[in-house]
């Protein structure tokens, strides 16, 4: 696999981190704070109950607070990724992308705590003091070798799951995909040869769970920087290297590599040579883990040795050795026991189910959203962080493994109801939202960026191009492009965008005769083709468009969409008698919503609902879901009777005469559509499941709709998503921000549509 092409720049970060609001995550209520009884109930008087509860019985406070589902991630910022010893305040953005992390794959809440101490006492004594408030702890970024003083005393004096992702997350992940390139090569661990580079506190971790999982100590030769760690030597040394000497005459990495079958490296880039390679046993493992460059790339290994089952710490090589596989699963079983440690037993199932995992068939979602076929083997011994399994095939293991232990308070009495419930926790459009990014980064689309005056477009475009998705085309004037790109503070990216006009382009005549051909007889002369196609920027883009010299166009950031799409009509077949429509996603809690049409259709009658319906069933596939069409009005199934529902109540036998392929029912009213306790009083719906796309009755009613739920509801609003047309185009709102753009872009470019 060729490396990614994306690009995160300085600016790109701090503007993720400052926008909307600074920081990456934020504090919401899950119980009601409206009324004075609801006040009374969360604080004082009500709040002296479960108070009293847990004081006389102190495991109620799983059931009365949030403690049972609550990881704090701890750190002083002494070794910060890759950074060093930046201190704890420095160190907060990466503690709360760990906290986003734990929420985002697992649904366990968490909250970031920075200790401004290098004290080893002061530290394992605030955490200690915290250890009511938390289900567990999650130690991060500590050098060693005070990781391992702070984590071994705190799991001997705290009553709570205590883990040090750094070397216990790697080591779990580690494990996994060993596990499975061994089951390829058919050696088994305990008569393996184990090279390990790199005797800090991940390397040390690693050796340590492989040796419990069988690999037998003489067999694992651990180096770090001054060579092989042996029985004897003194420089350098410590007690958690020397619990891993051994006795050998092997002074050198690469005396040491000679013969082995197992390479794991968590040192340095370019620590391991392609002579290192060629000496080491028939198909060799080496998984060179060092961030954010390994120890020898995949190529290289590649070069010398094409047994070799080779996997890395980056996303853009296969087999990545990734921590987010790890931790938030082991957090969920353990907290589900309201465990009182994550042992290493917690550890082992973990690493074995997720070698399982990847040795089954990978759902076609996953393989949608990477582009390509994923199957057992040596390009795939590890799933992959977006596989939808995770969530409930990896937390029971754990946590059977803790109830095996001894190390559960509370034992779960039901586990298919358990891997039910876990299956529920997840928010299904993350899956959507990422499979739309990578079927845009395979496309890798010419996006045409029509408004090239507008900073916004500009800084989108920047993005698109510099985060590997394709080529960012920009209509505009280069002079106006590079004062504007610099004002925004992105100078070095004048010399990377293509800037087009009709000033600088060849094809001018060509648009010029064909928007000629199509206008000549609506009232269109010469002088008037000439004035769109050279000075009309959304026009000339189209024609960009449409003679295949882009491959798909963002428009709309600086004009109302109606006007629009009126100029895109002048290249394009983009309306309603063509069968085109305006679809909206909604996304809130976890739940997708498709609502149309919201761009096209003023008061379609009841022929084009039913052409919006089967429009929105193609969107709601292209986002991998299937359709479930509701008509919508303010009555249900002919009562109240009003001429307003009649198009309502016809369009669904309108649809129904077509033969289609999915799912629809109407008329009826929203809550009826989306709700299954409504629809239960009328049995003979025909909806299986709650409905994902409202056909509404017009054009006002669908914007009244996704405007209150944007603003009263705070859904995430996506689209309108231009469909019916024949080439990607998408229109955005005048107030998109970048990110908005950006979203647009990536669902032209993978022709959502």
């Amino acid at each position: 696999m060729s490396k990614s092409k994306s690009r995160i720049t300085p600016e790109d970060a701090l503007a993720f981190h400052l926008e909307p609001a600074p920081g990456k995550w934020e504090v919401s209520a899950t119980v009601p704070m409206t009324t004075q009884r609801d006040l009374s109930l969360a604080y004082s008087p009500g709040v002296a109950v479960p108070c009293e509860a847990i004081h006389a019985n102190p495991e109620t406070a799983y059931d009365y607070t949030n403690k049972g589902n609550l990881v704090a991630v701890i750190s002083n910022g002494t070794a910060v990724l890759g950074l060093g010893n930046l201190g704890a305040l420095a160190s907060k953005p990466v503690m709360e992308g760990k906290s986003v992390l734990f929420k985002r794959f697992a649904d366990v809440n968490s909250i970031d705590l920075e200790l401004d101490t290098e004290d080893t006492e002061a530290f394992i004594n605030a955490v200690k003091l915290m250890g009511p408030s938390f289900g567990g702890i999650n130690l991060e970024d500590i050098k060693a070798p005070e990781c391992f003083i702070i984590e071994q005393r705190l799991k001997e004096e705290m009553d709570i799951p205590v883990f040090h992702d750094d070397q216990h997350g790697t080591a779990v992940i580690c494990a996994a995909g060993l596990l499975n390139a061994l089951k390829i090569s058919g050696k088994k661990i305990e008569d393996c040869k184990i090279v390990l580079n790199g005797a800090g506190a991940a390397g040390i971790a690693c050796i340590e769970l492989l040796k419990r999982m069988g690999a037998r100590h003489e067999n694992c030769i651990v180096c770090d920087t001054k060579g092989v760690i042996y029985q004897g030597r003194t420089d350098g040394m410590n007690q958690w290297k020397s619990a891993h000497a051994i006795t050998t005459d092997l002074r050198t990495l690469e005396e040491a590599m000679e013969g082995a079958d197992v390479f794991l490296g968590v040192s340095v880039k370019g620590a391991v040579t392609r002579d290192m390679v060629a000496s080491m046993a028939k198909d060799p493992v080496i998984f060179a883990m060092a961030n954010p460059d390994p120890e020898i790339t995949p190529e290289e290994a590649h070069e010398v040795r094409e047994d070799a089952i080779v996997a890395t710490g980056r996303s853009d090589y296969p087999n990545q050795v990734n921590n987010v596989l790890g931790f938030p699963y082991l957090f969920r079983g353990a907290l589900d026991i309201h465990a009182r440690a994550i042992n290493d037993e917690m550890k082992i199932a973990c690493a074995e189910a997720l070698a399982e995992l990847a040795r089954e068939d990978v759902p076609d979602e996953v393989a949608m959203a990477y582009g390509k076929a994923l199957t057992f083997g040596r390009d795939y011994i590890i799933p992959t962080p977006f596989d939808p399994r995770l969530i409930y095939r990896v937390p029971p293991a754990v946590a059977r493994a803790g109830m095996d232990t001894g190390a559960a308070r509370r034992p779960i009495v039901d586990m298919d109801a358990y891997e039910l419930s876990l299956k529920s926790r997840m928010d299904p459009t993350a899956n959507i939202l990422r499979s739309i990014n990578t079927r845009a980064r395979n496309a890798q689309a010419r996006m045409i960026f029509a408004e090239g005056d507008d900073p916004r477009v500009l800084r989108a475009a920047v993005m698109y191009q510099r985060n590997g998705l394709g080529e960012a085309l920009v209509v505009g004037r280069e002079a106006d492009v590079k004062k504007k790109l610099e004002a925004a503070g992105l100078g070095d990216a004048v010399g990377e965008l293509k800037v087009v006009n009709a000033a600088n382009t060849e094809h001018l005549d060509e648009y010029k005769a064909f928007l000629y051909n199509r206008l000549q007889r609506k009232g269109m002369d010469q002088h008037d083709i000439h004035r769109l196609a050279a000075r009309d920027r959304h026009v000339f883009s189209a024609l960009m468009l449409a003679h295949g010299h882009g491959d798909a166009l963002i428009t709309g950031a600086t004009r109302k969409s109606a006007h629009v799409l009126e100029l895109i009509n002048h290249v394009f077949d983009a309306d309603a008698a063509h069968g085109a429509a305006g679809v909206t996603a909604l996304i809130h809690k976890g739940r997708i919503i498709l609502v149309s049409d919201t761009l096209v259709h003023e008061w379609p009658d009841e022929e084009d609902l039913a052409n919006i319906a089967e429009r929105c069933a193609e969107v709601a596939r292209d986002l991998g879901l299937e359709p479930r069409v509701a008509f919508v009005s303010f009555s249900t199934f002919g009562y109240p009777v009003s001429e307003r529902a009649e198009k309502m109540h016809v369009a669904p036998k309108v649809l129904a005469q077509r033969g289609v392929d999915f799912e629809f029912d109407g008329e009826m009213t929203v809550d009826v559509a989306l709700n299954a306790r409504a629809r239960e009083n009328y049995p003979f719906a025909k909806l299986t499941d709650n409905a994902n796309i409202l056909v509404v009755p017009a054009r006002h009613s669908a914007s009244i709709s996704v405007k209150m739920m944007q603003e009263l509801a705070g859904a995430t609003v996506i689209g309108p998503i231009l469909s019916g047309v024949d080439k990607p185009i998408q229109i955005c709102s005048t107030g998109s921000t970048v990110n908005d753009i950006l979203n647009m872009a990536l669902l032209a470019a993978s022709k959502v549509s």
